[in-house]
């Protein structure tokens, strides 16, 4: 099922990169300036930003292969649509910004599932190598696509292009139409939209893994979108070439991003997670630089299959690390959080950008993105990557799920939660640190209003508390400890007076 799933992602992946060579180069007929160029970049790309969280949520929620069939069938319309406005000549710059727009908001509900499907059809150990090959499947689409994409272009025209990106999502819709994907086990009834969303967001920003991983993706797609994005005019303007020098080019990041996935799982053996980083920074930004000011065709790509392999080390990286270090029951909202966070940075990069270019030069922009990526490494020593493999994040067993006496509605809160412990003096600092890590597991999972209490009348009395808004919520909350988190159980244990287990209460308010 993956070989069918990525064959059939890496043709639709193809259709993409030729209708987006289409529609640039259909921009540059319509209207040749900058900043709508650089737009028809930002219309792909800004509805992951806007949408993609939304798709991560549904995704963890309801069943995958239908979220995906769903967004396949929406994008093959509108790549229809498309092929009939161009063919009759009722496209305008708007039209086909709208039109691209619309595809990419298909993009974004498909991404997120996808890729969380990842790790149900291979074992976990294997995902690294999985997302690799994904994203060396991508790689291949965005290096030969783009050069395909422009002959298209050069013997039938825009229509064309677009005819063909209609045709590549039906690989896709087939493997779905067939795909029977066992139903997961469902202990609990589902979130709702908004309180999944919320409870993403919750739980990447308490993960500091993850926080930093998004931190420095968005930091990434915002300094180093202008290649990608002014790339129509970098084959115009400073290299003199036409659409099929477009493709070259775009196909030169393609193929050094290749390049790029072809090394990346050894250099991991070789390398820690941030010297990679900052290396993959420096070597895109070099290549940006020597791009702004080459007017030779051949300097040029090298430039960019030298940068491209710097850029798709860096992105790989932050993905990889986003899945290994995501719980099963948050992995698509993760990967929605890091798909908002490069698509939307490059979104608005490549709007800035196109500004910037239109005011000050296409050279003085694509060197100054160059010259950003060169100093990004310095973002590493505040927001550092991991340098080891995550925990086990399979979650706990459920034998020791509090059960109620009463007759208690799931909705009724909110529910107050004591955890009583007896320390001994001496041990109150080492203990009062170890809280502070079990207090971001609480609130990362869900847990409000969490205090840490000791009796003044027994000091060895302490009482951890925190609150959820409804019984259900807690039983979410209790359903989300993964078996990486009892080391952290075990640590506030082992200050417990006789080693004993602390003693739960569960209260809910009654009106």
């Amino acid at each position: 099922m993956f070989l069918a799933l990525w064959s059939a992602s890496i043709a639709s992946q193809f259709g993409n990169a030729i209708q987006g060579v289409g529609a640039s180069w259909l921009m540059t007929s319509l209207d040749g300036s900058a900043e709508k160029v650089a737009l028809v970049q930002a219309a792909m790309t800004l509805p992951v930003g806007l949408f993609a969280l939304i798709a991560g949520a549904v995704a963890d929620i309801y069943d995958r292969r239908r979220v995906m069939f769903g967004a396949q069938i929406m994008m093959l319309c509108v790549s229809a649509l498309l092929v009939g406005f161009t063919t009759f000549g009722a496209v305008t710059p708007w039209v086909l910004l709208a039109m691209t727009f619309l595809l990419g908001s298909g993009q974004a509900i498909f991404g997120p599932p996808m890729q969380a499907t990842v790790g149900e059809v291979v074992p976990r150990a294997d995902l690294p190598g999985a997302v690799s090959l994904n994203i060396l499947g991508f790689n291949v689409a965005r290096s030969l696509g783009p050069a395909l994409g422009g002959g298209i272009v050069l013997l039938g025209g825009p229509p064309l292009a677009f005819l063909v990106n209609a045709l590549s999502y039906l690989g896709m819709i087939s493997v779905l139409s067939v795909w029977r994907r066992p139903a997961p086990e469902q202990t609990l009834p589902r979130e709702r939209i908004g309180n999944a969303i919320l409870g993403g967001l919750l739980y990447a920003s308490m993960a500091p893994v993850l926080r930093n991983v998004l931190l420095r993706t968005i930091a990434f797609g915002l300094c180093g979108t202008a290649a990608w994005a002014l790339m129509p005019l970098v084959a115009r303007d400073l290299v003199g070439g036409g659409p099929m020098d477009f493709g070259l080019l775009l196909g030169g990041l393609g193929f050094g991003a290749v390049l790029g996935a072809l090394l990346s799982t050894r250099i991991r053996m070789h390398f820690s997670n941030e010297t990679i980083v900052r290396a993959a920074s420096v070597i895109y930004g070099l290549g940006c630089v020597v791009t702004a000011f080459s007017p030779w065709l051949w300097l040029t790509f090298a430039a960019l299959v030298i940068g491209g392999a710097g850029w798709v080390q860096a992105l790989s990286l932050f993905n990889v690390t986003m899945q290994m270090w995501a719980p099963r029951w948050v992995v698509g909202r993760a990967l929605a959080l890091f798909q908002t966070a490069i698509f939307g940075s490059m979104a608005l990069g490549s709007w800035l950008w196109g500004l910037l270019a239109e005011t000050h030069g296409l050279s003085t922009a694509i060197c100054g993105s160059g010259l950003l990526m060169i100093a990004l490494p310095l973002l590493g020593l505040f927001f550092s990557l991991p340098s080891g493999e995550a925990g086990d994040l399979e979650p706990l067993p459920r034998a020791n799920d509090p059960a109620s006496l009463v007759d208690l509605d799931p909705q009724a809160g909110p529910v107050v939660v004591t955890v009583e412990y007896r320390i001994a003096e001496g041990d109150i600092a080492g203990f009062q640190a170890a809280m502070a890590e079990k207090r971001r597991i609480r609130r990362r999972d869900g847990a409000r209003r969490w205090t840490l209490l000791q009796d003044v009348q027994k000091p060895e009395r302490w009482v951890e508390r925190f609150h959820c808004p409804s019984w259900m919520d807690y039983l979410r909350h209790h359903s989300r400890a993964t078996v990486a988190d009892r080391q952290i159980d075990d640590r506030v244990r082992a200050f417990q007076i006789g080693k004993e287990e602390p003693a739960f209460t569960y209260l809910v308010a009654r009106r």
